[in-house]
């Protein structure tokens, strides 16, 4: 973009909006983000098939899908979303403007796909059921997957989940691919959260972003929603049922690319609320001429503090198990029957409530009232659709 073309965006929006020059993505991404990707590149086998892929990904026939077969916006097509998209540009202080297209498709969806360059595709979908505050964040996000390089990564998931559909029937062959494609979905559920943080720094207004995040959860019906009684649903799914539920939650994300819409809304009200987030809209973030000095044991060490601040804070049973045996909480065996059942009362035998061994009583052990797993008080907790490939809204 051109300081002429930066010049014209400072009177757009109508209501001023900070500018973020030279900001690093590191300033929003995700700890999780970082540290999932770390491990993706570590993933045996997967730089081969990286470079293998980079050459035969049809990223040319997908440009040309979309130029032919799509609305491309500009200053003549769709112009208020090309505005948003040069202002989000501009608050970002992303040079080249990434193409952007709107395609013909009911369900709400956006993504940020590309290995050369990025381009960004919402549906129709998303662009009839967002007003203009939450549609400015969702292009903020995807603006913010064009600045973290996410769109290489994406544009492999989906290769690769399409590939693993068509060699199912070759048992060895689908389990490698589809080793592959677990990774990448796990990192980028993390990736998600931070581009939801770049929608944030772009649209600058938390309720519009929550807004957003519950439309595409529950439709166009605003007035029958509520922000705070969208979060408690996401506070009852952490800490609700016992250790057979965490096992379910686990299985219902794994086919996901994305993290589940309550979950998303409630990490990134948390994030507006921390000091990270004020320094940077008071202007103190890292710089992108800064990234090559950056430590990449530094970066290993906030994520590993990160992982380990989410188990201890974390409501949810497994997470809790976690911590507790991570603490020496011992008798690991009566914990995870007591978590399994849902049982917390104890009896008079081994590890009950009684005075036998490791009961709550005289026995040896005996530190807890004998309900194994209610040692600790609970803590309090530590941000598009459906979340399939190829994704929900603000992918």
């Amino acid at each position: 973009m051109t300081e002429s073309s930066h010049e014209s965006r400072e009177n757009v929006p109508s209501r001023q909006r900070r500018r973020f020059a030279g900001i690093s993505s590191r300033a929003y991404e995700h700890p999780a983000d970082r540290s999932a990707l770390v491990a993706l590149r570590k993933l045996s086998g997967f730089d081969t098939v990286f470079k293998t892929l980079s050459g035969l990904l049809p990223e040319r026939s997908l440009r040309l899908l979309f130029l032919s077969d799509s609305v491309r916006v500009s200053d003549a097509q769709f112009v208020h979303l090309n505005e948003m998209l040069r202002d989000a540009c501009y608050i970002l202080d992303l040079e080249k403007v990434p193409p952007m297209y709107v395609n013909q498709d009911p369900q709400p969806n956006a993504m940020c796909i590309g290995l050369d360059e990025p381009i960004i595709v919402v549906t129709t979908g998303l662009v009839e059921l967002l007003d203009e505050e939450e549609m400015r964040a969702v292009i903020g996000h995807e603006v913010g997957h064009a600045l973290s390089g996410h769109a290489v990564y994406r544009t492999i998931l989906l290769f690769l989940t399409n590939i693993a559909l068509k060699v199912a029937w070759i048992p060895l062959g689908n389990v490698a691919i589809m080793a592959i494609v677990t990774a990448l979905r796990e990192w980028f559920r993390k990736s998600e959260l931070s581009a939801d943080r770049a929608g944030l720094l772009v649209g600058q207004d938390l309720q519009a972003s929550m807004r957003g995040l519950m439309k595409i959860a529950g439709g166009n019906h605003l007035h029958e929603m509520n922000v705070d009684a969208f979060l408690a649903q996401a506070d009852e799914y952490e800490k609700g049922g016992d250790l057979r539920d965490s096992v379910l939650k686990i299985l219902n994300l794994l086919p996901r690319s994305h993290p589940f819409t309550t979950v998303r809304a409630a990490e990134l009200k948390k994030w507006s609320e921390t000091r990270d987030y004020q320094r940077i809209m008071d202007g103190h973030y890292p710089r992108r001429d800064e990234d090559k000095d950056t430590s990449v044991t530094d970066s290993f060490r906030e994520s590993a503090t990160h992982y380990a601040d989410a188990v201890r804070s974390s409501k949810d049973p497994l997470m809790k198990l976690v911590g507790d045996i991570a603490g020496g909480a011992g008798d690991l065996g009566g914990k995870l029957r007591d978590k399994f059942t849902g049982q917390g009362g104890g009896t008079a035998g081994k590890g009950g409530g009684g005075a036998g061994k490791g009961g709550g009583g005289a026995g040896k052990d005996g530190a807890t009232d004998g309900s194994t797993g209610s040692a600790r008080p609970e803590e309090p907790g530590d941000p598009d659709g459906p979340g399939t490939a190829p994704g929900p809204a603000g992918s």
